[in-house]
C-alpha cells in the first residue's frame, strides 16, 4: 500500500476530511496515512491532534517527517492558497509526486514561482480544480468553443477556479483583459482572450448549480449544467498521476487560470475599467 501525505495550513477543512475516504472508494493501493497541518483551525474546528484521531490518520510534528514517511505527498490549504509558496517549498525539493490543491496561488508571478520550484527541484506536479475533470464538459474540450456565458455559487476569490479551470481548456487561449459587471456580493466578470473570445463568469453568492452556455464556431450551442459526480474523475486521475508521474493538466493551462482570476480579483475593485492580465 503507498502512502499519501498531506501537507496543510490547519487540518479541520473539507479537502482534508474528504479525501482519504475518496482515495478508499475511488482507488487501489493508495491511502492517506500522514498529515501535517501549520496552525490548529482557525474557524473554531477540530485541533490538528483531534483530527488526527477522528480520522485515524497520523498527524505529524513536520513537513520533512511528512515527505520522509509518505510515498506522494498533495499540499492542501485549498481556502488559503497564500499559503502555497511556503507550504510548497519542502515537498518541492523531494523528487516525490505532488499534487498541490486549488487555489493554486494568488498571482501568476507566484505561480511561476511555485513551478520553478518544482523543475529545479526535479518534482513533478500539478494543480487544478475538480471540476475539470466534470463528465459533461469533457466532449467540449475537444470543439470549436466561440464563446461562454458561465456560472456558480459562491465566493469569486475561492469558487472562480472551479468555472476558470474548464474554461481555460475550452478557450484554448491566455486571458487578456478582464472587467467586472456587477457588485463583489453577485460577482460577473466578463474575460477576453488573447484569441478573441469572450467569456462571462458570474457568481451567485446564495449558491446554485455550476452551469454553463456554449457556442460554437460552427454556431451551435448548448446549456450545460453539471449533475454527475465530478470527485470520482478527479480522484482517479490524481490516483493515475500518483502511480506514473503523468501531469494531467498542463502548467500553461494553470498559469491561465490563475492569470483570469488575479485579473479578475483586480476588476472587482474598479467595476466598468478593463484591468489587463499579467503574464
Amino acid at each position: 500500500m503507498k502512502k499519501i501525505g498531506f501537507i496543510d495550513y490547519y487540518l479541520d477543512e473539507w479537502h482534508a476530511n474528504n479525501y482519504p475516504e475518496m482515495f478508499r472508494q475511488y482507488t487501489e493501493g493508495l491511502e492517506v496515512a500522514y498529515a501535517y497541518g501549520m496552525i490548529d483551525s482557525p474557524k473554531g474546528g477540530l485541533t490538528n491532534k483531534q483530527w488526527g484521531e477522528k480520522y485515524g490518520i497520523e498527524v505529524l510534528d513536520s513537513i520533512e517527517e511528512v515527505i520522509e514517511k509518505s510515498d506522494y505527498l498533495i499540499v492542501l490549504s485549498p481556502d488559503n492558497p497564500e499559503m502555497h509558496e511556503e507550504l510548497c517549498e519542502l515537498p518541492l525539493k523531494s523528487g516525490k509526486n505532488t499534487y498541490i490543491d486549488k487555489t493554486f496561488a494568488d498571482t501568476v508571478e507566484i505561480a511561476k514561482r511555485i513551478f520553478k520550484m518544482a523543475e529545479e527541484g526535479h518534482t513533478k506536479c500539478y494543480s487544478t480544480s475538480a471540476l475539470f475533470f466534470a463528465e459533461e464538459y469533457q466532449p467540449v474540450y475537444e470543439r470549436n468553443v466561440d464563446y461562454i456565458d458561465s456560472c456558480g455559487p459562491n465566493s469569486f476569490e475561492i469558487y472562480a477556479i472551479h468555472q476558470l479551470e474548464p474554461i481555460t481548456a475550452m478557450v484554448r487561449s491566455y486571458p487578456a483583459r478582464a472587467m467586472a459587471v456587477a457588485d463583489s456580493k453577485n460577482p460577473t466578470v466578463i474575460l477576453e482572450y488573447e484569441n478573441g473570445k469572450v467569456v462571462k463568469v458570474a457568481l451567485f453568492s446564495l449558491g446554485g448549480p455550476f452551469s454553463m452556455n456554449i457556442g460554437y464556431a460552427d454556431s451551435s450551442a448548448e446549456l450545460i449544467e453539471v449533475k454527475e459526480d465530478f470527485w470520482k474523475p478527479f480522484i482517479c486521475s490524481l490516483g493515475a498521476f500518483f502511480k506514473t508521474g503523468e501531469i494531467p493538466v498542463p502548467h500553461e493551462n494553470t498559469l491561465a487560470v490563475i492569470a483570469a482570476r488575479e485579473a479578475g480579483m483586480e476588476a472587482l475593485k474598479k467595476p466598468y475599467e478593463w484591468v489587463e492580465v499579467r503574464k
